[in-house]
């Protein structure tokens, strides 16, 4: 992967491995980059840990190109219950992981901003009413979201070709099938009235049978960029908006 920040100058700081003392020296100038994922069913061919696993990849490897980033652990539950005829599905709802998340940036504010990198579209309605509050109780915080293919949106091509690279042991490629493929919006209304399994059996939005770890390598590289574009543009307009303006 290509470098889109500066270089390091110190150590990847990681809440769970760093003893408070060192992140009080540096938090007032650092960034808190804390995952947004999910458990919840991923098709018969991949573990419910997938949006987790692809949010946590993603905040490291913006850690990689930024000094000023702080790791957290990842919040590991969200709003999943469109999978909740699926076995194994663990979901907090929309309003839990809304104040969830007011609460975890509110309790952040010795950093100079928090980064919520959430890689579970289910979470993208409470997530966005928490940035809202936040943003308008004046603290400094980002949401990012990546973006693809809205008729392969869950457990399809991208996000099987992704854990492919990260954590090929997993995938069951013996097991993968194609499930619906029609973009998610025209989905939204069945799916909002009877889960997801009403519309698709299998638990995929997408077909997986051509997944590759290649594919996987350039997607998340593609993700990588945007979300250290976004942080540049943020951390930009967070040092405009501290600059004195004169007459």
């Amino acid at each position: 992967m290509k470098s889109h920040g500066t270089s390091h100058t110190r150590p990847t700081l990681r809440l769970d491995s760093t003893p408070w003392p060192d992140i009080a020296t540096v938090a007032a100038h650092s960034h808190l980059a804390v995952p947004l994922g999910a458990t919840e069913q991923h098709g018969p061919h991949l573990p419910f840990t997938v949006d987790t696993d692809i949010a946590v990849a993603l905040c490291e490897r913006l850690a990689m190109t930024r000094p000023s980033v702080v790791l957290a652990p990842p919040v590991s539950y969200g709003s999943s219950g469109e999978h909740a005829h699926f076995p194994g599905t663990l979901s907090i709802g929309r309003t839990a992981l809304e104040m969830l998340l007011i609460e975890l940036v509110r309790s952040a504010d010795a950093f100079a901003g928090v980064i919520l990198v959430c890689a579970h579209g289910g979470n993208a309605e409470p997530l966005h009413r928490a940035t809202a509050r936040l943003c308008a109780e004046g603290r400094n915080v980002l949401a990012w979201l990546p973006t693809g293919d809205p008729a392969d949106s869950h457990a399809g091509h991208r996000e099987t070709s992704a854990m492919l690279t990260l954590r090929p042991d997993t995938v069951r490629t013996d097991r993968a099938e194609p499930g619906t493929t029609r973009p998610l919006a025209d989905l939204m209304p069945s799916l909002r009235r009877s889960g997801l399994r009403a519309v698709t059996p299998n638990g995929v939005l997408g077909d997986p049978t051509h997944a590759s770890a290649a594919a996987g390598h350039n997607l998340l590289d593609t993700w990588a960029t945007s979300l250290d574009r976004a942080v540049s543009t943020w951390i930009g307009s967070l040092a405009q908006a501290r600059t004195p303006h004169h007459p």
